[in-house]
């Protein structure tokens, strides 16, 4: 009998955003109970992701969250944030992983093997369905935020740096979910 080794798979969202957190997420499948129709979350639809996040939650032997708040992306820098956010992530998971698959070409120092995978969320199931809990999370948090913040738009292009975000930045100014180290967001400061 082969033993089984835990693997997870982890991503972020967010990084090109003015506003927001950057939001990662971490699964072990369970190799037992498969999810079908896993792929990169940019490429599913905004139903599809939705109908698939309960399943992976459901399914999966773990999964957990992990972010970095503006006020880190600002002090850290966007990568470093995004690396601290993917550490939370594994280590907030319930089962210990003994190897760790990270979407892209950086990972963040964990205690375990890790290997980055360049375009993981299209290759590797455990890293799409990561993709996939960390864009829901992430994008029904910016639709909150458009409540506590309305004008910016952030329910439609959850903070990233359209026409109509970089307007009500003029407009309305800086707030405190905006990362003051980005250079559109700075430039309003001014």
């Amino acid at each position: 009998m082969t033993e089984i080794v835990l693997v997870a798979g982890v991503d972020e969202v967010g990084r090109g955003p003015l506003a927001g957190p950057v939001v990662t997420a971490a699964v072990i499948l369970d190799p037992d109970n498969p999810i079908h129709g896993l792929a990169d979350s940019k490429k599913l639809t905004e139903k599809r992701r939705e109908l698939l996040e309960p399943l992976i939650k459901e399914k999966a032997l773990a999964w957990s969250l992990g972010r970095a708040e503006p006020v880190e992306i600002d002090e850290l820098n966007i990568l470093q944030a995004s690396l601290l956010a993917m550490k939370r992530a594994v280590e907030s998971l319930t089962i210990t992983p003994q190897h760790v698959l990270v979407d892209g070409i950086h990972a963040p120092a964990l205690n375990c093997s890790v290997t980055t995978v360049i375009k993981g969320d299209q290759s590797e199931p455990a890293i799409a369905a990561a993709s996939i809990l960390a864009k829901v999370a992430r994008d029904r948090e910016m639709v909150e935020l458009e409540a506590l913040y309305p004008g910016y738009g952030f329910a439609k292009h959850k903070g990233y740096p359209t026409k109509q975000h970089q307007q009500a930045l003029l407009e309305l100014g800086v707030t405190d979910i905006h990362r003051r180290s980005f250079s559109p967001v700075q430039m309003s400061l001014l």
